[in-house]
Formats: C-alpha cells, sequence, structure tokens
C-alpha cells in the first residue's frame, strides 16, 4: 500500500454529532479519543480536515418524503434539528476555523451537501474516512466516492455501529472490496 500524498488528501469525520455519539454507548469516549488522534495524525501531515453532519431546518424536515422509512422517523421526531445540542458535532471534535464542514440531509456525505466541488476544487482524490455509523454515513459515502473514483482509506477503529457484527462484517468482507481498510496506527505509518 503506497503512502498518502496529504496535500491530495482529506480526512472525512462524519456524523459525530452529540446525539449519534450517545449511541455508541459506553464506546463513545474511547471512538472520540481515536478520532482527535486521527485528526491530529492528518493536521500534522497536512492533510485536509472535513466533518460531515446531518441536521435539518423546518423546510428540511418538510421535504423529508414519508416513504424514506428511516429519515421520515426523524421528520417526525424533530431529532436532529439544526442548531440544537443533540445535531452539534461533539465538542471533542469541534471544527477548527480552517476545517470545512458540510450539513447533509441524507444518509451520505455527497448526495445533499457540496462536498464533491469542495473536494475537486482543492485537487483531493483520496479520502480517509471516518464516522458514525459504519452500516450508514461510512458504508453509504463509500460506495459513491468509490463510483467518484476517489482512493479511500477506512479507519475500521474510527468508525463505530450500534451493531458489531454489522460493523464487522462492512469491515472484513464489503469494504475491502472498494477502499483499504486499517487502524489508526497504520494510518498515522503512512503518513511518514
Amino acid at each position: 500500500m503506497s503512502d498518502i500524498v496529504p496535500a491530495k488528501s482529506a480526512l472525512l469525520l462524519m456524523d459525530f454529532q452529540n446525539a449519534i455519539v450517545s449511541m455508541v454507548g459506553e464506546g463513545g469516549p474511547a471512538l472520540l479519543e481515536r478520532a482527535q488522534e486521527a485528526r491530529a495524525t492528518a493536521r500534522a501531515a497536512g492533510m485536509a480536515v472535513m466533518h460531515v453532519r446531518v441536521a435539518f431546518a423546518d423546510a428540511d424536515y418538510a421535504a423529508i418524503s414519508p416513504r424514506n422509512k428511516s429519515f421520515a422517523a426523524l421528520g417526525k421526531s424533530r431529532f436532529l434539528t439544526d442548531g440544537t445540542p443533540p445535531a452539534a458535532i461533539h465538542d471533542a471534535l469541534a471544527p477548527a476555523a480552517d476545517e470545512e464542514v458540510f450539513t447533509k440531509h441524507r444518509v451520505g456525505a455527497f448526495g445533499t451537501t457540496n462536498l464533491a466541488e469542495r473536494l475537486r476544487a482543492r485537487g483531493i482524490d483520496t479520502l480517509a474516512l471516518a464516522g458514525i455509523a459504519t452500516s450508514g454515513v461510512v458504508l453509504s459515502t463509500l460506495r459513491e466516492a468509490a463510483d467518484r473514483d476517489y482512493r479511500l482509506l477506512v479507519l475500521a477503529d474510527v468508525c463505530a455501529d450500534m451493531d458489531a457484527e454489522v460493523h464487522r462484517v462492512l469491515m472484513e468482507k464489503v469494504f475491502p472490496r472498494q477502499a483499504d481498510v486499517m487502524d489508526l496506527a497504520a494510518f498515522a505509518a503512512m503518513m511518514r
């Protein structure tokens, strides 16, 4: 596996929001520590760090189709309303002034954001993915990014899912078809 070219790479920290981190349960604090370490590693190497979050304004909730099983439930509960504490990025990963934030209204990072345009404008061709949930934002973003021909790295220990078996199957059987799956230590070693 070749080293990373930091100037052409970005670490995507996805859905590390208060409400979503709390769903991980007792593993949340350790996951946040690893995410902080991934961020520090990326920044020290000169790699872009970008945040992706899911949040809705009233008009966004109104646009959710009742046929969308998961998001229709969010629309009814108003669970992730923009500007509320549950929708905020966790303080442990509060974005720095030079870290872009993309707010999405669906599962994947690309569909309802200008992420693709910003990556293209910055000449980024490699993405390191980290986030919650493995079966949600990580899977959806990986699939679309692969279709867009990005080189993909998945930081397995900086991702989490509410179902440990689903996380394992994705990391061991599904993701390796389109990405290099690694732990944080291997990611850091690629920066040297």
